[in-house]
């Protein structure tokens, strides 16, 4: 009965989630470029022929970027234990998409997933027919789990994470999610305290596994790498000056972070790398209101660039996607994105695996055990405001400091060293 009334509510309200979101939707796609790719796979409409589709295959569901690398370094890792293997990547955003379509992975088809309408869902279903869905992370779906279970597909949540706030809401209304989120045919944890949330949900306790993180994983996949051409535009711009660079920065946090790092040294160079690159017009106004001169990394090298031997050198903003891990290993400290000003943060393990010394805000929230072990172990600083970002940059720059908070980060990312193995097996 529960089942029944749940559906009747999610049915009801989501044609007016739809709408209402789809203006937006629209203003993101247009930014993100994705009006070009194919969106009519959004509603389950394709232009490929069938008979060219991959067909019972297995089907890997990442919404965002950060979701679709995740299920790249799986895949790769599936693909290594078994060459040849064909698979299916859903995204759900442009950008997602255009990083999973970039990546070339041989024996790929990218496409995108379907609205959670139950027509769209069964069309879907109708034209891949996989032999299982792999969720990254949290895309639980109701109509596409009971689609799949009706028809014996199995569908199994890899890397699933469950911050404070949302295992708090979840368990508000587990018994209403119970009766979908039981269809779940297996459940890998990144922390063992995650498991009685998973219980609450309706997953019974030999699905679940804990594994670790796929995300913090340090073996497999790509590692952040120096690159020859990136040193050469840091070069140009600031010549041989340390590097403080703040990443996946969201709106607001931009000319807040320069500020704070022109606290610490004026000559420091500043580096950007937003969340979405299609910010790069309004990070940019906001720098230049601020006072700051902004090179674009879409525009170099044809913009014109001060003297890198300048007093104060200009700010540099990584408008690229797919870019971050390497940019990461040109710093000598990665300051956290959407940890200060907004809510959630971002990654800090691609940071840690290029051994740079991490400082973030108070609001880590989706990372939030891995958060307070790395503060608590001395691997990373957590800082409140401006002032104290300030200092925390002071104690970062200083390189005995910086190699101890390295080592004591290094040590705790090591504790899921093998979870892509562990994953592969639950996926069997």
């Amino acid at each position: 009965m529960r089942l029944f009334t749940a559906l009747v509510i999610y049915r009801l309200v989501l044609p007016f989630v739809f709408v209402a979101a789809f203006p937006g939707w629209v203003v993101k796609m247009l930014r993100r470029g994705g009006l070009t790719t194919r969106l009519g796979e959004r509603v389950a409409i394709y232009s490929l022929p069938i008979d060219h589709e991959p067909c019972g295959v297995v089907h890997v569901h990442a919404v965002s970027v950060g979701e679709s690398i995740l299920a790249l370094k799986l895949i790769r890792a599936w693909q290594v234990e078994e060459p040849g293997r064909r698979f299916v990547l859903s995204t759900g955003t442009a950008t997602g998409h255009a990083v999973a379509s970039a990546a070339n992975i041989p024996e790929l088809r990218v496409t995108y997933s379907p609205l959670d309408f139950p027509s769209m869902v069964r069309r879907y279903l109708d034209r891949f027919e996989p032999s299982q869905v792999v969720l990254i992370e949290g895309e639980a779906w109701p109509h596409l789990l009971l689609e799949c279970a009706r028809r014996n597909i199995p569908v199994r949540l890899v890397n699933a994470r469950m911050s404070p706030r949302s295992a708090r809401r979840f368990q508000r209304f587990a018994p209403w999610l119970r009766p979908i989120y039981r269809h779940l045919d297996a459940v890998a944890i990144q922390e063992p305290e995650d498991a009685a949330v998973w219980e609450a949900l309706g997953v019974a306790a030999p699905k679940i596994h804990h594994t670790g993180s796929l995300k913090f994983d340090p073996g497999g996949g790509h590692r952040p790498t120096r690159r020859a051409e990136f040193q050469e535009m840091l070069n140009v711009i600031g010549g041989n000056r340390p590097v403080i660079l703040a990443a996946s920065t969201h709106p607001g946090e931009d000319a807040w972070m320069v500020q704070a790092i022109r606290k610490v040294c004026p000559e420091v160079l500043a580096v950007l790398v937003p969340r979405h690159a299609e910010r790069r017009a309004e990070v940019e106004a906001e720098l230049e209101a601020a006072g700051h001169q902004v090179v674009l990394r879409s525009s170099f090298p044809t913009h014109s660039i001060a003297n890198p031997l300048a007093e104060i050198p200009p700010v540099f903003v990584i408008d690229s996607t797919g870019e971050l891990a390497d940019w990461t290993a040109h710093a000598d400290v990665v300051v956290i994105g959407k940890s200060f000003l907004s809510v959630g943060g971002q990654n800090p393990c691609e940071a840690i695996l290029a051994s740079k010394p991490v400082v973030f805000g108070p609001h880590m929230e989706n990372f939030q055990p891995l958060a307070d072990r790395l503060v608590a172990s001395g691997g990373a600083i957590s800082a409140c405001n401006q002032d104290e970002l300030a200092r925390a940059l002071t104690m970062a720059l200083d390189p005995d400091f910086a190699r101890a908070m390295t080592a004591h980060a290094t040590a705790l990312i090591q504790l899921h060293d093998g979870a892509t193995q562990r994953i592969l097996t639950v996926l069997g």
